[in-house]
């Protein structure tokens, strides 16, 4: 179904639309000018920035429902298993509209064994999963997933030889309060801070690592660029971004971290100038919404900003119980909304200021409906993108959720018919997966299942496309749209809309079809 409708926009050149006068206040920085009926021809399949919007080929806005897709374990990829990822697992997140994927292409597997020696098998397992995906048009960010570092800090994802630990290590011992607390033990912060100021063979390591990647998928069709490190840490001032966290860490992610994904960055423009790459701030930024300290990188326009966002309450608390925060700063009127609502605001102040495209790479990780329904309705609010952890459960060794099992989309990792109903009526909302235009507004109430979305048309190559599940409309919609023209089928799940040249801005509205 995907590939019908994206070759019946192939079939019609869209002459274009009027550009609006408005961007939202966010401006569209490196567009060239263009006018109602200039002719456009698709480009190449990869997502690109243009000012706060992820542009397909059409020159359509693409929001992200994704998922993450991350083997913690050696070997570091799924197996060809329905445990594992199959193209029965494929097909599934087309059926079930997800449209993005953040795929777990770790450091410790590209480069296991030393800087600069590459695991070329390593990246011949994953052509065979980013195959499936991409002969799908489902988009791909590339991760450099971490957590606490690696093995002797209960962690994951940093090669051995890249893991600098100092004397609180050798003192203490390895820390052994499993995730996330041992993030803030001063063993695994002293590390971290050794990383960041290293600038040494480990750094060379690191940008040699993701330059193969880059070599090796550059030209991949489907790619939505590549995610630089999962969830870095502060270091040993972490403290202060929770003592402070209206002020948070922005010295750690100007004077440390920043530096470490400029290095790795001009490594990767070396052998890919055309895709994006994406910067994830301090950990914690992801929990309490805390301003932070990058800065525009010059010379770059291909910039994303990944961000997670977690609610810390529940973790936080766990925390004061094992002492590791005695004397939190946590007020009575802090909630998970107030959080959650800051990751989004302070995400969009970010990537403004560094000329940035903004995308939620985690959130979730819970079987519970209303974290699910408040970060969702959210990211519509904001209209922002979204790919949930995780996909499957996979055995992850650096979860909360481990034992409960709570973290994927499946009570059983290898049957697809076990999919968690409860949390799919919440994933697997409607949404604009491509639009001609520049979207203005978004929201859906799961409780009448009313669907409102308004977008200015703007030049594309392809129509607009909505995703309108059956599981929310089982007995079909009731459509209205007013300064567009819908060309689908009646109660299609994918509705299709006519990008109409110079039209005005166009509202849709979708109510189920009573009986």
């Amino acid at each position: 179904m995907l590939r019908r409708w994206l070759s019946l926009g192939l079939a019609a050149l869209i002459l274009g639309a009027c550009n609006s006068s408005s961007d939202g206040g966010q401006g569209r920085s490196g567009d060239s000018a263009m006018s109602c009926g200039e002719n456009l021809t698709p480009g190449f399949p990869r997502l690109q920035r243009e000012g706060r919007w992820l542009i397909d080929q059409h020159r359509r806005v693409v929001i992200s429902h994704g998922v993450n897709l991350v083997w913690k374990n050696a070997p570091f990829v799924p197996p060809d298993t329905p445990e594992g990822f199959t193209a029965a697992d494929a097909d599934w997140l087309v059926e079930h509209g997800f449209n993005t994927v953040r795929i777990g292409t770790l450091w410790v597997g590209v480069s296991p064994d030393q800087p600069g020696q590459i695991d070329e098998s390593y990246l011949d397992r994953w052509e065979r999963i980013i195959k499936l995906l991409s002969d799908r048009g489902i988009w791909m960010l590339f991760d450099f997933h971490q957590d606490m570092l690696g093995p002797i800090y209960q962690g994951e994802g940093v090669p051995e030889w890249a893991i600098l630990d100092g004397p609180t290590t050798s003192l203490l011992g390895s820390p052994s309060f499993g995730f996330p607390f041992n993030y803030f033990t001063p063993q695994v912060s002293e590390a971290f801070d050794n990383l960041w100021k290293e600038k040494g063979s480990v750094w060379q390591g690191y940008r040699a690592a993701w330059m193969a990647v880059a070599e090796r998928w550059r030209e991949q069709p489907y790619s939505m660029g590549y995610d630089l490190l999962n969830e870095p840490w502060a270091g040993l001032e972490w403290l202060t971004c929770i003592v402070l966290p209206m002020a948070g860490c922005p010295a750690a992610d100007r004077n440390e971290i920043q530096p470490f994904y400029e290095y790795a960055i001009a490594g990767i423009r070396a052998v890919d100038p055309n895709n994006l790459v994406w910067m994830e701030p301090q950990l914690l930024a992801g929990g309490t919404g805390s301003p932070t300290g990058f800065e525009p990188i010059d010379g770059e326009l291909q910039l994303g900003y990944s961000v997670h966002n977690y609610c810390p309450l529940s973790a936080l608390l766990q925390a004061v119980q094992l002492g590791l925060l005695a004397g939190l700063p946590v007020s009575p009127q802090d909630t998970c909304d107030s959080f959650e609502q800051n990751v989004f605001e302070q995400s969009r102040v970010t990537a403004e200021r560094i000329g940035a495209v903004e995308l939620v790479t985690e959130f979730g990780a819970s079987d519970e409906p209303e974290l699910l329904s408040r970060v969702t309705a959210t990211a519509d609010q904001h209209l922002v993108g979204w790919q949930y952890w995780a996909y499957k459960e996979w055995a992850d060794p650096t979860t909360q959720s481990q034992e409960s099992g709570s973290q994927g989309l499946f009570t059983d990792d290898a049957n697809l018919n076990s999919a968690k109903q409860e949390k799919l009526d919440i994933l697997e909302r409607p949404y604009p997966q491509s639009t001609a235009g520049e979207p203005r507004e978004l929201n859906f109430d799961p409780l009448t299942r009313e669907f409102n979305y308004r977008y200015q048309p703007w030049p594309a190559t392809a129509n607009t496309v909505i995703y309108l599940p059956e599981r929310h409309y089982p007995n079909g919609y009731q459509l209205d749209i007013t300064g567009g023209t819908g060309v689908s089928s009646p109660d299609a799940e994918r509705l299709e809309i006519l990008n109409n040249g110079c039209s005005e801005e166009v509202s849709v509205r979708v109510v189920p079809r009573t009986l």
